[in-house]
């Protein structure tokens, strides 16, 4: 190893200088238009995926991504297949590249937590202790089978509704009501 090829040397201040130069006058976000063919590799596998991080909007709302292969510690402008919202900001991403070209990241999809279960208004809930189950929702539960159903109603109703309806009891069948109407 030759002395001047020496890692540990100090830099001459002329060197530090330029060094800290070309890294402050480098973009934040460096948009394809801006992007000089120097700046970016551009050739990566068309078809392979890469996982990088969602950074947030640029003040024209496009997406930006960091951690794109070929380009450590820049942020790059890309486009997007999927929704983003400002709380996806730090979320990995999956990304691929139009025609190979490592300067025009699209956004495939995002990677995280699981999707948020239903809201409890659009899911019933249900209940079990072993030797029954309680099932509850807000407004109506329906119990459907090809032309047959029952509907339990937030008001109190229960509609049985089928071609043949049997009703058996091997004991006592009563019918109780403030009105009975048969036919």
């Amino acid at each position: 190893m030759k002395p001047a090829d020496d890692p540990f040397l100090p830099l001459h201040a002329e060197e530090v200088s330029l060094e800290f130069a070309n890294l402050v006058s480098r973009p934040a976000a460096v948009s394809v238009a801006e992007a000089t063919p120097q700046a970016f590799p551009t050739s990566a596998p068309a078809v392979a995926p890469v996982v990088a991080r969602f950074e947030g909007f640029d003040l024209l709302d496009q997406p930006l991504v960091s951690g794109v292969p070929g380009c450590p510690g820049q942020t790059q402008v890309a486009r997007s297949t999927v929704p983003l919202r400002s709380a996806h900001k730090g979320q990995s991403v999956v990304l691929l590249f139009e025609n190979g070209d490592l300067r025009l990241p699209l956004i495939m999809g995002l990677l995280g937590p699981a999707a948020e279960p239903a809201t409890p208004a659009a899911m019933p809930t249900v209940l079990s202790d072993g030797e029954r189950q309680v099932i509850e929702a807000e407004r109506e539960i329906v119990l459907r089978c090809g032309d047959a159903s029952i509907t339990l109603t937030r008001a109190g109703k229960i509609i049985i509704k089928g071609r043949y309806v049997l009703s058996r009891s091997s004991g006592v069948n009563k019918i109780k009501g403030a009105s009975v109407d048969i036919n």
